[in-house]
C-alpha cells in the first residue's frame, strides 16, 4: 500500500468504532459508511424496550464521536454491493473507491427463513426496535383496561422466544414491571394475570454459560413469576397464535424473538467465502481469497485451535479483533510482521433483575447482588460519554430506590 491509502470501514458498531479509534490517521484517509448516523450500545437495548432508560442514553452521534479525527470522513448510506474487481463500494448515494475495505456490519436477527414469524414478531437489534417494543407493550397495557374480557387473553400473554442473555434480561425486566409498577399505574386492574413466558429450544436458560448461571437464572426468573418453557421449538406465529412443535398453541399479540442472529452480509463477494451467514477470514481477519478486504466482529467467521467452530458473536471479540486489525494494517504499510488474532475470553454476564445477576469469569463464577453490581459497573464503563454515564447511573439509582421510572412514554404519530 502507498502512503495515504484509502480505507473504507462499513459499519459503526463495536468493531467499526474500535477500528476508527486505532487506525493511524497520519498514514491513511479513512471513510466510514453506516446507514445510521449514530452508534448503538446494544447490551442495553432491553432497558429501552422496558422503559428503564431513554434511547438517547445509549445512542451516540458518529460525527460527535469522531470530530477530532480530521482525516476520517463519514457518509450516511446503506452499502448495496461490493465490486471487488474495481475496488468500489456501491451505495444509494454513490460509489466509493478503496485500497482497503473493512466490513464491520455486525449481525441481525435470525428468523431461520420463517417469513411469517419475521413479519409478526418483534426483534431487538436496534434502538428503533427497542422503541417499537416499548410503544407496543405500553399501548397494550392501556388497551387491557378497556377491551372486552374475551379479547384480553391475547394481550395478557407476553411471549419471549430465546433464553439467551437478551431473552433472560427482557423477561426479568418485564416481570419487575408487572410486579412493582403496573399495580400502581393501573390500581383497578389485576395485572397478576399478565403471563410472561420465556420459550427456549434447549434444556436451559443461558445455555451457553456455566451450570451455575443456568441454574441461578432459572431460579431467579421462576421466583419472579416468569413461566419458562424449555426443550420446545416455535414452529410458527401468525400475529395471534404461537404454535410450538409439541402441539401447544399460545394466544398472544406480544411476541419478541431473540432466538438467534446471523451476519449482515453485503452482496458482491464470492459465495464460497460465506459460511453460516458470516465471512470466512484468516487469523488476520482477511476474507479468504481477498488481499484487501477484511471482516471483523459478528460478521467474521474465524477458526482457531481454541475456537474451531468460530468465535462467539459478542462485543469483546469484535473490540479485540478491531484493535489487532488496526495494528496489522499499519504493519502491512511498514513491512512488519503481522500478529495473528487470539481471543482471550474475559467472561460472560447477564442480569435478571434488581440484585440478581450471574457472572462467569475464566476462574471464578458468582451470582446475586455482587454480580449485579459488577454487571452495572462494567456496562457503565463501556458507555461512551460522561454525560450518558451520569444519566444512566441516575436512572438506575432512581429505579433501585423507588422501583419505578418516569419513562413510560408512548411515542407515535398523531393523525
Amino acid at each position: 500500500m502507498n502512503a495515504r491509502s484509502k480505507i473504507i470501514v462499513v459499519g459503526a458498531g463495536f468493531a467499526g468504532l474500535q477500528l476508527l479509534k486505532h487506525i493511524d490517521e497520519n498514514a491513511f484517509d479513512v471513510l466510514l459508511i453506516d446507514k445510521l448516523n449514530h452508534h448503538q450500545f446494544q447490551p442495553l437495548f432491553y432497558q429501552v424496550a422496558t422503559s428503564q432508560i431513554e434511547p438517547g442514553s445509549i445512542s451516540f452521534p458518529l460525527r460527535k464521536i469522531l470530530q477530532s479525527r480530521r482525516n476520517t470522513q463519514i457518509r450516511m448510506a446503506e452499502v448495496k454491493r461490493i465490486d471487488s474487481d474495481n475496488k468500489v463500494v456501491e451505495t444509494e448515494i454513490g460509489n466509493f473507491s478503496y485500497d482497503v475495505l473493512i466490513i464491520a456490519t455486525g449481525c441481525k436477527t435470525n428468523f431461520f427463513n420463517n417469513d411469517l414469524i419475521e413479519q409478526n414478531s418483534f426483534s431487538l437489534k436496534s434502538t428503533y426496535d427497542a422503541i417499537k417494543i416499548r410503544n407496543s407493550i405500553l399501548q397494550n397495557f392501556e388497551s387491557l383496561i378497556s377491551i372486552p374480557e374475551e379479547e384480553r387473553e391475547y394481550l395478557l400473554n407476553l411471549v419471549i422466544i430465546g433464553a439467551g442473555p437478551t431473552g433472560v434480561e427482557l423477561a426479568g425486566a418485564f416481570a419487575e414491571i408487572r410486579n412493582n409498577i403496573l399495580p400502581k399505574d393501573y390500581p383497578r386492574f389485576d395485572f397478576s394475570r399478565l403471563r410472561i413466558m420465556l420459550i427456549e429450544g434447549s434444556a436451559y436458560t443461558l445455555n451457553s454459560m456455566s451450570d451455575m448461571a443456568k441454574a441461578a437464572s432459572e431460579k431467579y426468573l421462576r421466583a419472579m413469576g416468569v413461566e419458562i418453557i424449555t426443550n420446545v421449538m416455535v414452529k410458527n406465529y401468525d400475529g395471534n397464535t404461537v404454535e410450538l412443535n409439541n402441539g401447544t398453541q399460545i394466544k398472544s399479540r406480544q411476541v419478541i424473538w431473540t432466538a438467534g442472529v446471523k451476519g449482515n452480509i453485503v452482496k458482491g463477494l464470492k459465495d464460497d467465502v460465506i459460511f453460516r451467514n458470516r465471512y470466512r477470514v484468516d487469523r488476520y481477519n482477511r476474507i479468504i481469497g481477498y488481499d484487501d478486504i477484511y471482516a471483523v466482529g459478528d460478521v467474521a467467521y474465524m477458526e482457531t485451535p481454541k475456537y474451531p467452530q468460530g468465535h462467539p458473536q459478542v462485543a469483546n471479540v469484535a473490540i479485540n479483533q478491531a484493535r489487532d486489525l488496526a495494528r496489522n494494517i499499519k504493519n502491512v504499510l511498514l513491512g512488519k510482521k503481522l500478529k495473528e488474532f487470539e481471543y482471550r475470553d474475559k467472561g460472560t454476564m447477564a442480569t435478571i433483575g434488581k440484585k440478581k445477576a450471574v457472572v462467569d469469569l475464566p476462574y471464578l463464577k458468582f451470582k446475586g447482588f455482587f454480580a449485579w453490581i459488577i454487571w452495572m459497573f462494567l456496562h457503565l464503563m463501556l458507555i461512551l460519554s460522561v454525560r450518558n454515564k451520569l444519566v444512566i447511573f441516575i436512572n438506575w439509582s432512581w429505579l433501585f430506590f423507588t422501583r419505578d421510572t418516569s419513562l413510560r412514554l408512548i411515542l407515535k404519530e398523531q393523525h
